[in-house]
């Protein structure tokens, strides 16, 4: 429990981080990053890559859009759907960068290897489904 405590304090350290130096916390980047891989998403799309409940993204896309970072399009074949994209402020973050969550764990998974990353990543999957299942 410690770690994980441990783990939770240093991501929001990070994101608070990140919100003073790129304008963004953790979350908004990486729904910038992966729009910017997948243009063109709807909210439902983007909560699913990012293993999220839609109505826990509505706050990180409205800032987003409040920031003039996404716009939001209505979808051509559903308008009750929207459609998220990148503008050209939002493509200028979509870089990678030093002093990021994303850069620390690239760093972290680059000293673990493939053994440890594969039984982390199920580790944590089953903490995850217990944590929800309660």
């Amino acid at each position: 429990m410690q770690t994980m405590w441990k783990l939770a304090h240093a991501l929001e350290v990070r994101s608070k981080r990140m919100a003073r130096d790129l304008g963004v916390t953790g979350p908004q980047r990486l729904a910038i990053r992966v729009l910017g891989q997948h243009p063109d998403l709807t909210a439902r799309e983007l909560a699913d890559l990012l293993g999220l409940h839609p109505s826990t993204l509505t706050g990180v896309l409205a800032r987003l859009e409040e920031s003039k970072l996404i716009t939001r399009a209505v979808d051509t074949e559903d308008r009750r759907r929207a459609r998220f994209k990148l503008t050209a402020a939002g493509k200028k973050l979509d870089k990678e960068r030093t002093g990021t969550v994303e850069a620390s764990v690239r760093r972290a998974m680059t000293k673990a290897g493939t053994a440890k990353i594969a039984t982390t990543q199920a580790t944590l999957a089953l903490l995850a489904d217990e944590l929800e299942r309660e």
